[in-house]
């Protein structure tokens, strides 16, 4: 069903609590699933990735109970696990999917993973590759490419590994499997990426060594049970951050958001183009977080790049609308892991935004968008992409006549309660 939205020149007002981080909240029910005892996650994102896995880890045997955002997790380990009388549905979550293969190929048991249609057509090999040197048994479609994958579990051994390209999921997915391996894994970065599973691992009694990208992780240790109090998704509060600084006359308070560095290239980005945001900070169990108060800004273009790229890959479609809102000229490069998200995010971003009248051009890694520019109404194409949907929604706020959002349920994937806060904000 499509959204029509249309505003007259908004200002955004008040203060709101964004949704749990939706990496901690699927790591929170991994970690508690393998620990021995009863885990409580609060604050836990109840959005249909994360339900996904919790519904992964009941096929699994493991006990979850929901109540309200909050998770109570009783296992008395892996070992305790059953093995799956049916196909594990991963539904739309890479997440769940890529760091599960790292989960399920230490066990002494058969399973099966599969998703929707966008799962089926997202890359796995680079996740399988290195479980595969572990000594995983993992096959699917054109060699494990793709899924649906099936995992025979197997004893693993420890690897010295080196990631082609910096990627928290596929770090993530080897560090989980390295828990049931024999020996040391060596993990090196080329630059850092989201480090929320090795403090997770640490805050569930793991020790993990870290140093200069390089992550060493003994096999054969033991997890205790423990609480997880989840901060707010940055990745959810970009879209109320940017909606904030694009509208006039606009202040917002975004309470107990998520700033572990890994994830901050947001704020750092907008702070380079001109944004005024007020930052408080606090810590939660090893992570990060803070209350933000953003005003409305004068924006300026800036390139974003390198080392920067992987600590804002999720945002890059909503620091796209922000630029065409900034004087001069933004450009994006070394972002070719949008390619492979839920949809080619390069090509959808550029294709809808110009929809809008955007001066905007994909280049092979990212883009480069010339502002300001005064956005029109147009009909948006969500693509099923949570993110690409949020991004419509936003434009609307500055667009000059109704926008039109296909498919705006999708949303729904991380921020359940968006609609409902953006009507709060600007009313």
């Amino acid at each position: 069903m499509a959204l029509s939205l249309a505003f007259k020149k908004p200002s955004l007002k008040g203060s709101i609590q964004v949704p749990g981080d939706k990496s901690i909240s699927h790591r929170a029910i991994m970690f508690g699933s393998i620990a021995t005892g009863k885990t409580t996650v609060e604050g836990f994102l109840m959005g249909d990735d994360c339900l996904s896995t919790i519904s992964c880890f009941k096929k699994l045997g493991v006990q979850i109970d929901v109540t309200d955002d909050l998770v109570t997790i009783q296992s008395e380990g892996e070992k305790y696990w059953e093995e799956p009388s049916e196909v594990l549905d991963t539904g739309n979550s890479g997440t769940t999917t890529r760091l599960m293969l790292g989960l399920l190929a230490g066990t002494s048991f058969h399973s099966v993973m599969a998703g929707d249609e966008s799962i089926a057509k997202r890359p796995m090999k680079r996740i399988i590759n290195p479980l595969r040197e572990m000594g995983a048994d993992i096959r699917g479609r054109h060699d494990g490419q793709y899924t649906p994958l099936a995992v025979q579990g197997t004893q693993l051994k420890a690897i010295d590994y080196t990631l082609p390209v910096a990627s928290a999921q596929v770090k993530s997915a080897i560090l989980l499997a390295a828990l049931k391996a024999d020996g040391q894994t060596i993990i090196h970065e080329p630059i850092a990426s989201r480090d929320h599973t090795e403090i997770m691992l640490e805050h569930f009694g793991a020790t993990v060594n870290r140093e200069d990208h390089v992550i060493k992780l003994e096999g054969g240790q033991k997890l205790t049970a423990a609480h997880v109090q989840v901060p707010g998704d940055i990745s959810s509060a970009a879209f109320m951050i940017g909606a904030a600084l694009i509208t006039e006359d606009s202040k917002v308070t975004l309470t107990n958001v998520g700033i572990n560095p890994t994830r901050t290239g947001i704020l750092d980005v907008v702070e380079k183009m001109g944004a005024v945001i007020e930052v408080e900070e606090k810590e939660t169990a090893g992570e990060r977080s803070a209350d933000l108060t953003i005003y409305s800004s004068d924006l300026k273009g800036t390139e974003i790049s390198g080392d920067l790229i992987p600590r804002l890959i999720d945002e890059i479609p909503l620091i796209a609308l922000i630029a065409t809102q900034a004087k001069g000229t933004t450009v994006i490069k070394d972002a070719e892991e949008l390619r492979v998200k839920e949809t080619d995010r390069i090509a959808a971003v550029v294709t809808e935004l110009s929809k809008m009248g955007a001066n905007i051009e994909a280049t092979e890694d990212g883009m480069i968008i010339h502002g300001p520019t005064v956005l029109t109404g147009a009909d948006m194409t969500s693509y099923g992409d949570h993110r690409l949907g949020m991004m419509a929604a936003i434009a609307a706020l500055v667009a000059s006549s109704e926008v039109v959002i296909d498919d705006p349920e999708c949303i729904s994937i991380s921020y359940p309660n968006f609609f409902d806060q953006l009507n709060l904000l600007t009313n």
